[in-house]
């Protein structure tokens, strides 16, 4: 039977940028899914590709958090989530200790396609450490990370999320270049829905 791989979707962000939760702004006319949630076209995404999909959601975020489970992701919510993306990330890998592996995704990232996650997800299951998509030379989301780093990722804690650890060992980095702008497109302030 292949590995268990679950999908982390990084939902407790406080969107501070944007200046409201982006992720409940609606993706705009003219782009794939448009008038569905940020949030919600990032989750659809991951759980097209792996159905066990988690989402970490801030404390109070309820309408979000009720728009991911009623997609079908189970929300774990991160108590201190204020003190960054790497805190969130603990949660989510802690929630989902049972897996082999994990990918984990943005949810202000909602153009990431399906078949790009499964392209991370299948190197996991081949032995690959860490494995993250590229578009045109530039490293992009979801990151896939194997069972041996759950001590790691479950004790990060503030917004380093894992960037320190893909510097510090870059040769456990597997990249596979996709056609896919997605990887590298995320939603931080509002001019960002509307290119």
């Amino acid at each position: 039977m292949a590995a268990t791989i679950r999908g982390i979707l990084l939902a407790a962000g406080y969107s501070t940028r944007f200046g409201s939760n982006k992720l409940l702004q609606t993706l705009p006319a003219g782009t794939p899914e448009a008038g569905t949630p940020v949030g919600l076209a990032a989750a659809k995404h991951l759980l097209e590709a792996l159905p066990e999909s988690i989402a970490v959601v801030r404390p109070r975020a309820q309408k979000l958090g009720k728009i991911l489970r009623d997609a079908g992701c189970n929300t774990v919510v991160c108590k201190n989530a204020s003190e960054g993306m790497g805190t969130s990330l603990a949660a989510g890998v802690r929630a989902t200790s049972d897996a082999n592996g994990w990918i984990v995704a943005l949810a202000d990232m909602p153009f990431i396609r399906p078949e790009t996650i499964r392209i991370v997800t299948k190197a996991l299951q081949e032995g690959a450490a860490i494995a993250a998509p590229s578009f045109h030379g530039e490293r992009g989301h979801p990151v896939g990370f194997a069972r041996r780093f759950y001590e790691e990722l479950s004790s990060l804690h503030g917004d380093d999320g894992a960037r320190q650890f893909l510097k510090q060992h870059p040769e456990w980095v597997k990249v596979f270049e996709v056609d896919d702008p997605g990887v590298v497109d995320d939603i931080d302030k509002p001019s960002d829905l509307e290119r």
